[in-house]
């Protein structure tokens, strides 16, 4: 059960550092954003930064939720293994300490 959780925690861990650094690379789309904001500071039109921050880390946190949803369509069916590994290792040990117990009352 541990192991395939710390594989998913390693899998977030490596797309949120992979998306962390593609974030540094340039693309057209922030070029256009940069340029917009440059050239409306420049014209001296009031920009809300608030937002375009706003809708930046929006974009961001989509694009992280549509790879985490990849990686978790990936590793599914070992997690539920895992986990239907652990229900009937649990599910078994207490049907055994019922049979001792029972014995023990006779």
């Amino acid at each position: 059960m541990r192991k395939p959780l710390f594989t998913l925690f390693l899998a977030f861990v490596y797309i949120w550092s992979w998306s962390i650094f593609n974030v540094v690379k340039a693309d057209t789309y922030n070029k256009a954003v940069i340029g917009h904001v440059i050239s409306e500071t420049i014209k001296g039109t009031d920009i809300d930064t608030s937002y375009i921050m706003e809708q930046e880390l929006e974009k961001l946190a989509h694009k992280f939720v549509i790879d985490s949803i990849y990686i978790i369509q990936a590793y599914l069916p070992e997690i539920l293994d895992g986990v239907v590994t652990d229900l009937k290792l649990k599910t078994d040990q207490k049907y055994k300490e019922e049979l001792l117990n029972g014995e023990n009352s006779n």
